[in-house]
């Protein structure tokens, strides 16, 4: 949503919306002319709005909730109402498209696709579904859109995460798509996982005739593909698929492998984000790259210059005596990637997390599937779950998850309480996971340790 609110600020339009909690990105976007306010009020819409309906366009997130009275409001006395996935679409409708789709992995994905083609000179527009540390933020205008009087004959390039949720990927007909992953979940909105499987399939056919679909390996075998003209192709990190990557070493907290394609290997690749989870994502990235003919120097020199995305594996402490790595991790698979991940970059220290469950939907959906994941962790910190737009459901709370956990470290505590818990604890590896408000304790836990390594 605030990619698209910078994209219309961007092209001249007066924008303001809603958003539920003031955060570091709306304090952002109110500093670049946007006006946002934190109150479901319809005496707080912009006056200008309510007379001017031909001229309005209003965009909205299905994460609302269903009886949200401005959206009533607009819905009521029509206005023109579309979500954020039938905008995405209408802008990306006269473009060449990249969607990049997936339980999981998509942002990464994304990211490292429009860094690539933006480092290597190829102009393109970018939404993102988090703030890339190369750029500073989810949105990355083209040159012709910084430029519309600017005649040019080449096709503009866009580059979007393509949503699962609430099927909103539906509206987009890609001229190149990734899947990363079709692990279960938002089964609030599909019910069961061949549900969402049969989306995906809806999703994959969707590429245009002549168009290139790239999937995970494994991800083939569970959805239904018609090849319609376009060429299918798979990654991974095993020798079984059209790209994967071998011969991966960690040096100095980076990783260093090659990728072997159709046409060639890229040796010596480095990439910043640890994970073997994301040396997949980037070589799904190469394969969107080799399509849009870069040449694999650039390739290579762009993925050794990725600096990751917020929230994603991001490092906020890194000293010999303490590590403070945050990430956005909220389903079980993400959790066992990114706790993973951790182990293996620090395999000598004690791994601390604290999790804040996301949804009460998706904690009784997956409740042990989750509990396997965090006893990967030496000493499990768990918070209270954040609704979202849920309403609670009886029986699900943290506290029910707490106890599926086998492990002996493990506590609940209130997030206000937070703070001192980690005062009374002496963590040498500590990771924040979770997809809700836990953002908001980062610069406070940040603080707190970087204190604690100073008096020591």
């Amino acid at each position: 949503m605030s990619a698209l609110a910078r994209y219309f600020n961007a092209m001249g339009k007066s924008v303001s919306g809603y958003d539920k909690t003031q955060t570091s990105l709306t304090d952002e976007l109110a500093a670049e002319g946007i006006q946002v306010h934190f109150e479901d009020n319809i005496e707080l819409i912009a006056p200008d709005l309510k007379g001017q309906k031909p001229d309005v366009l209003v965009v909205w997130t299905p994460a609302l909730p269903k009886d949200h009275s401005e959206l009533t409001y607009f819905q009521n006395n029509n206005f023109l109402v579309k979500k954020r996935s039938e905008v995405l679409g209408m802008i990306t409708e006269q473009t060449f498209t990249i969607a990049v789709a997936g339980t999981h992995g998509k942002t990464t994905t994304s990211s490292l696709i429009a860094h690539i083609l933006k480092f290597s000179d190829v102009d393109c527009t970018a939404f993102l579904g988090g703030i890339t540390q190369n750029y500073g933020t989810n949105l990355l205008l083209s040159e012709k859109l910084k430029n519309p009087k600017k005649k040019s004959k080449i096709k503009p390039i866009t580059i979007v995460e393509a949503d699962e949720y609430d099927r909103s990927f539906l509206t987009l007909h890609p001229d190149i798509a990734v899947i990363t992953s079709t692990d279960a979940d938002h089964l609030d909105i599909y019910g069961d996982q061949k549900q969402m499987e049969a989306s995906y399939s809806q999703f994959a056919n969707q590429v245009k005739e002549g168009g290139v679909l790239i999937i995970k390996k494994g991800v083939d075998k569970v959805i239904v593909i018609e090849k319609n003209g376009k060429k299918l192709l798979t990654y991974s990190l095993h020798q079984s698929s059209d790209y994967y990557a071998r011969k991966i070493a960690i040096k100095k907290g980076e990783y260093i492998f090659d990728v072997v394609t159709p046409e060639q290997a890229i040796r010596g690749m480095l990439l910043g984000i640890p994970g073997r989870h994301n040396i997949e994502n980037a070589v799904a990235a190469v394969a969107v790259a080799q399509h849009m003919n870069v040449f694999s120097g650039n390739i290579k020199n762009a993925l050794a210059a990725f600096k990751g995305v917020k929230r994603r594996f991001e490092y906020h402490v890194k000293s010999d005596k303490l590590v403070y790595i945050d990430d956005y991790a909220h389903h079980p698979e993400e959790l066992r990637a990114c706790i993973s991940a951790v182990k293996e970059m620090y395999p000598s220290k004690k791994v601390t997390g604290i999790f804040q469950p996301h949804l009460f939907t998706r904690t009784r959906d997956f409740a042990n599937e989750f509990a396997r994941s965090l006893e990967l962790l030496d000493d499990l910190i768990l918070l209270d779950i954040y609704p979202a737009r849920e309403k609670p459901i009886e029986g699900v709370t943290s506290a029910m998850l707490l106890e599926k956990v086998r492990t002996k470290n493990k506590k609940l505590v209130r997030k206000a309480e937070l703070l001192e818990e980690i005062r009374r604890k002496e963590p040498e590896v500590l990771i924040t996971l979770g997809a809700g408000d836990i953002d908001t304790m980062i610069e406070p836990l940040k603080k707190e340790l970087v204190l604690r390594i100073n008096n020591n």
